[in-house]
């Protein structure tokens, strides 16, 4: 997903996804769940991953897998963008929001954060949502008064109606609804038109169910882009580098931060092969060739 105007690409790339951690505290049904061996990174590998992306990317995510909040130095990580002046954008279900991680959240190298509201209900439908929305709104607030520039997301996705609207999610739509004293059109078709303002700079998004690539999964074609090693890529928190948010598995090793340096990983005969055949719309890997995602750029 792109951000707005305000993370123009003024780098090589427009963000790089670092995961810190692929341990998650929910297992959505829409999210795949993680076959690697389970991973926090450390923080000397996070701090020297930083010191060479910073000159390459306009922000950082810290988020692949997993949820971000699971990790105990998540402060850490923020003071090291910080101190290497990275933009972050930040994803995060939000079930483990408190008040240590408000106050981290709120920082002023966070450039955007994103709160995957639809993850609850798909966790816990038969729970109410009071607690959890009331943090999400407590933070919002302190957002609004401390830091009137961060971008807030409050994503609904995957949805099974068309529209966007989902009967699991009638009731947290009311209560943004009601929280912020605004009427959301009921109508809006997500593909068009992804994006409503609620209040500030908090805006509700909604986007479409896709299916995770996979090896095991049949062709879909053998022809296509990909904006992969374009304008984005990621790092697992092994230190693997792969072309794409989307290879969870590390189906497509470009190399590994640990040994290696990013230039040179991206300079690889893999990668530049990869990059070149986006640009001839040619897949030429298989996990590409397996990835419906792809058909949003035909």
């Amino acid at each position: 997903m792109q951000t707005r105007d305000l993370n123009k690409k003024t780098k090589r790339f427009s963000k790089i996804n670092i995961e810190i951690s692929n341990i998650c505290n929910l297992q959505c049904s829409f999210c795949p769940e993680v076959i690697r061996d389970k991973k926090m990174m450390s923080v000397d590998l996070f701090e020297k991953i930083i010191q060479q992306v910073s000159p390459l990317t306009d922000q950082v995510c810290l988020h692949l897998m997993g949820d971000p909040l699971v990790h105990p130095q998540l402060s850490q990580f923020i003071e090291i963008c910080a101190r290497f002046k990275t933009p972050v954008f930040f994803v995060t279900n939000g079930v483990l929001l408190r008040e240590d991680k408000i106050e981290t959240l709120l920082h002023p190298i966070i450039r955007q954060i994103n709160f995957s509201l639809h993850s609850f209900n798909d966790n816990f439908p038969d729970r109410d949502p009071t607690m959890y929305l009331d943090k999400i709104f407590h933070y919002t607030e302190a957002a609004f008064l401390r830091r009137p520039d961060l971008y807030i997301n409050y994503r609904l996705w995957n949805l099974s109606e068309p529209r966007g609207r989902d009967e699991k999610n009638t009731s947290i739509l009311g209560r943004i609804e009601n929280y912020y004293n605004v009427t959301i059109d009921k109508n809006i078709d997500v593909k068009s038109e992804k994006s409503i303002k609620i209040k500030n700079r908090l805006y509700l998004h909604y986007d479409t169910e896709f299916t995770w690539p996979a090896l095991n999964l049949p062709v879909l074609d053998t022809r296509g882009t990909c904006l992969g090693l374009k304008s984005h890529f990621g790092i697992l928190a092994d230190g693997t580098v792969v072309p794409c948010c989307l290879d969870k598995e590390a189906a497509i090793p470009l190399g590994d931060l640990n040994h290696q340096d990013i230039l040179t990983i991206l300079k690889s005969p893999r990668a530049v092969a990869l990059r070149q055949g986006f640009q001839d719309r040619i897949l030429v890997e298989d996990l590409c060739q397996r990835c419906n995602y792809i058909e949003r750029f035909n």
